[in-house]
């Protein structure tokens, strides 16, 4: 097979613009990239950028059936008390809103995904092999007296997502929720199962999540009455959420904080200080899913202040229960309206190599490095649209 030889006005390899390259293709897998005079002949030149295929780190793609089902600006009590009692559709209304949604993303140049999964729905479509998933396998369970069972159920979707043989079987892992609605005991059933793992949580999504810790006050005393949940087993920590959870991930090889829309520079602060205190510290990504902050809370996260303190900062969408498009160069665009400090270039490798190594997806996606299969997206850097995969 003759080597596909692709120029374009600009290359971002994974890692900063390279200029006068070519990019030298066997099929899928990268064999070089060199400069333009190394090249030879039958050169391709593309007007437009050319970037490894994007990193979705943070998706519900079990929820596609909800587009549009939930108003914008609802706040997250109410969106999330929404989307527990009205997620249930016909099994095929659910299988076809999973097939569009995950053609949407290949359409829009994701190669990989980080997927929270609470059932099976997405696996025949993921045996597909369309995309490359990490399954995180959702806990949940607010009550002491439910942490045994929903152990056991999380157990027993790990053992059918591995039966169904979805690609890399390192590639999933049991994930709690949200420091809201895992009880201590959860918890303590959970951590075995963080050891050598991407662990991924919903970090500080609404402002008050924080005075639930702090003080026990705030709207999710409201979310327990609507679900009808005791909540006399809580006490307050004094602390913020983060701080009130973080040291139960120290086992874990990677940690993804979603959302972080309301995370304060003193929780920054405190997580660099216990990783310099660990022996051996767990990578730690912090996931933007700037418009489904949008959608929900009308907020975005302090993206240039976790730029600004050397943060490891990686671009997921959410679900389209909270989001109109599966789309991370939407997200791009929505980051770069709100914040034009942060360079295209820093973006590009939020949502390209920091993606990869995320997901510990790194040997193989998210550079042009030898050897690997990255994908390769042409895009336009004037409007950050996307063009085709290339």
């Amino acid at each position: 097979m003759a080597y596909r030889k692709l120029k374009a006005d600009k290359i971002f390899d994974g890692y900063r613009f390279v200029s006068d390259q070519v990019l030298i293709l066997d099929g899928e897998q990268v064999v070089d990239l060199v400069p333009h005079d190394h090249a030879d002949t039958d050169v391709t030149h593309y007007p437009g950028l050319l970037t490894p295929g994007f990193i979705n780190c943070h998706c519900h793609l079990e929820l596609s059936h909800m587009k549009g089902k939930i108003p914008e600006h609802t706040g997250l009590v109410d969106f999330v008390y929404q989307v527990v009692s009205s997620r249930d559709d016909s099994e095929a209304t659910i299988l076809s809103a999973i097939s569009k949604a995950e053609h949407e993303m290949l359409q829009n140049g994701i190669v990989a995904v980080g997927d929270i999964c609470n059932n099976r729905s997405t696996i025949e479509q993921k045996s597909k092999q369309r995309l490359r998933y990490y399954n995180f396998i959702e806990a949940s369970g607010w009550l002491p007296s439910v942490a045994p069972t929903r152990l056991e159920k999380a157990k027993l979707l790990i053992d059918q997502f591995t039966l169904s043989q979805l690609q890399n079987p390192d590639h999933i892992s049991i994930v709690p929720h949200a420091p809201y609605s895992v009880s201590e005991q959860l918890w303590e059933f959970l951590k075995p199962y963080f050891e050598n793992r991407v662990v991924s949580i919903h970090n500080q999504e609404t402002s008050f999540e924080d005075d639930f810790f702090l003080s026990g006050t705030g709207d999710f005393q409201r979310m327990y009455q609507l679900m009808k949940m005791d909540n006399s087993h809580f006490l307050p920590t004094g602390l913020s959420s983060l701080r009130s959870y973080f040291h139960h991930l120290s086992h874990a090889s990677n940690i993804l904080l979603v959302h972080n829309t309301f995370t304060r520079p003193g929780d920054v602060d405190y997580i660099k200080d216990q990783m310099k205190k660990a022996a051996h510290p767990p990578s730690v990504f912090f996931c933007i899913c700037a418009n489904a902050n949008l959608y929900i809370e009308n907020a975005l996260p302090p993206v240039d202040t976790l730029s600004a303190a050397a943060c490891t900062m990686v671009l997921g969408t959410d679900s389209l229960a909270s989001n109109w498009r599966l789309d991370i160069l939407s997200e791009i665009r929505t980051i770069r309206k709100n914040f034009p400090s942060i360079a295209v270039e820093e973006l590009l490798q939020w949502a390209t190599l920091n993606g990869a190594k995320a997901l510990q997806m790194e040997d193989t996606l998210g550079s042009f490095e030898k050897g690997k299969r990255p994908g390769v997206v042409l895009m336009c850097e004037e409007d950050l649209s996307f063009l085709q995969m290339l």
